[in-house]
């Protein structure tokens, strides 16, 4: 029997981690045509509002029922505006293993919000559902995206050569492929830290604030 994570959602102290919904294909078809969104995932440029809704009604539904993965919605809790995703993947369940993915809008950078928000998720996932291991892979040169990793308190444990197309703009202003390394980072229960550092609300003797069936 495939095991799956379940419907919930994911408080802090400023954000809230939800199901993606309906209402949210514009603001994430706007997120996505983001010239770094582009650059360092694989997701289609341009990236249509056909698109975000096939991956909100169909395929990351899909993923949670099929037990691969989950993928949050991330909004600011006083504008309730959509700010990011996050989105474990690649999910193991023998070995308590999965990958975690994040993506932060334009219009949200440089407040913290990708470290609140992938630290929340690790919570709940070591917490509720007693997971042993996240996973992260960056690419060699996405900075910004290693910061996150390891303010959350990730272990570098090496780099996968080669092992990632990452795209940037050419002379012509086109998208163009480029071969990239990727950094691999690991995440156990003992590496966290104390979750109040970043905010969050702690409930009972485990993790974060989560409410399931949040539709």
């Amino acid at each position: 029997m495939t095991s799956t994570f379940p419907n919930v959602s994911i408080s802090t102290e400023r954000l809230v981690l939800r199901p993606l919904e309906e209402s949210d294909i514009e603001a994430f078809a706007e997120m996505m045509n983001d010239e770094l969104v582009t650059a360092w995932t694989s997701v289609p440029q341009p990236y249509t509002e056909a698109h975000a809704r096939d991956w909100i009604t169909e395929l990351a539904p899909a993923e949670r029922a099929e037990g691969r993965g989950i993928v949050f919605a991330v909004d600011e809790f006083l504008t309730q505006r959509l700010v990011g995703t996050v989105h474990l993947r690649k999910t193991d369940w023998r070995v308590r293993s999965t990958e975690m993915a994040y993506v932060i809008a334009p219009w949200a950078r440089g407040e913290g919000y990708a470290s609140e928000a992938a630290l929340a998720t690790a919570h709940w996932v070591f917490d509720d559902r007693r997971f042993e291991r996240l996973e992260l892979r960056t690419a060699a040169d996405n900075t910004a995206s290693q910061q996150v990793a390891q303010k959350i308190g990730c272990i570098s444990e090496g780099v996968l050569r080669g092992a990632w197309i990452a795209r940037s703009r050419n002379e012509r202003g086109e998208w163009a492929d480029v071969r990239t390394d990727l950094i691999v980072w690991s995440l156990l229960p003992e590496d966290l830290e104390d979750p109040g550092d970043m905010g969050g609300q702690r409930s009972g003797a485990g993790g974060f604030t989560s409410y399931a069936d949040w539709n």
